[in-house]
């Protein structure tokens, strides 16, 4: 039972070695894979920017509107249309009446009296045609400066509207452009984090099957050890044995190759 015992333990570790041996390379191909792509990754990550480098100075949108604005009462004019027609009126009335007064003989105070009464008459009227064009000298210059207010007022009113677009469109530039970066980098360093656990996770079943392949290495050379002892004591090998166990002697901790050679005598006595 002792032979087949140190037999299966030695097939089972060259299976136990082979396995280790293959997981050690899928493991160190993952580690390498992932430091790959990490640089790769680092290599190729966004420059950190500045969301508002284009903003741009708004200030020449402002115009100045006071060459637009006028007194409307400046050129009022004085109407002597009225006096002159009230001048030329009097004169043909007093003309008229003096020639009446020739037709009819009559005397002069009776002539006076009649261009008095013509003459007020006239004034009358003049006075009314001259109210009437001071009234619509006032209202033209106020509809005018009404005019001017209201044309004023809508050209602020577009000069506020065309900075405050400008300048929301430069602040939702910047805001976007600040929302795609971040986005951009927290998508970098999630992938980064996932390298960095993979690569860790590689290099631990590196090292972890590199020790199984170790470890597989002692069971192998204990089972040889077992076998050598279980042929030993049964005399059946004669003197291969010695080279057969010498052939899995573990090499010695110093480094220089083989260790102490097993040394076996086939009789079961201690050899020297």
């Amino acid at each position: 039972m002792g032979l087949f015992k140190s037999i299966g333990g030695i097939v089972g570790g060259f299976a136990k070695k082979a396995a280790a041996k293959r997981n050690q390379r899928r493991y160190a191909a993952d580690r390498k894979k992932a430091t790959a792509e990490m640089a790769s990754l680092e290599k190729g990550r966004q420059k950190v920017i500045n969301p508002y480098d284009n903003f741009a100075n708004l200030s020449s949108m402002a115009k100045d509107l006071s060459g637009n604005l006028s007194n409307p009462y400046a050129s009022l004019s004085v109407s002597t249309a009225a006096a002159e027609m009230q001048i030329e009126e009097a004169d043909i009335a007093l003309a008229n009446t003096l020639d009446t007064l020739r037709a009819t003989g009559a005397g002069a105070g009776g002539a006076t009296a009649l261009a008095q009464a013509a003459l007020q008459s006239k004034k009358g009227v003049s006075a009314s045609i001259e109210q009437q064009e001071v009234a619509n000298e006032k209202m033209r210059a106020g509809g005018e400066e009404r005019l001017q207010a209201a044309q004023t007022r809508e050209q602020v009113r577009v000069q506020n509207v065309n900075i405050q677009e400008g300048r929301r469109m430069q602040t939702a530039d910047a805001q976007g452009r600040t929302f795609k970066f971040n986005a951009q980098e927290r998508r970098d360093v999630s992938k980064m984090n996932f390298l960095r656990q993979s690569y860790n996770t590689a290099k631990k079943g590196e090292y972890g099957s590199s020790m199984q392949k170790a470890n597989a290495i002692g069971d192998i050379a204990s089972s040889v050890g077992g076998l050598v002892d279980t042929a030993a004591g049964a005399g059946v090998f004669g003197k291969g044995v010695q080279t057969f166990a010498n052939k899995f002697q573990p090499p010695s901790s110093g480094g220089g190759g083989g260790g102490n050679p097993i040394n076996i005598n086939i009789n079961g006595t201690p050899a020297p």
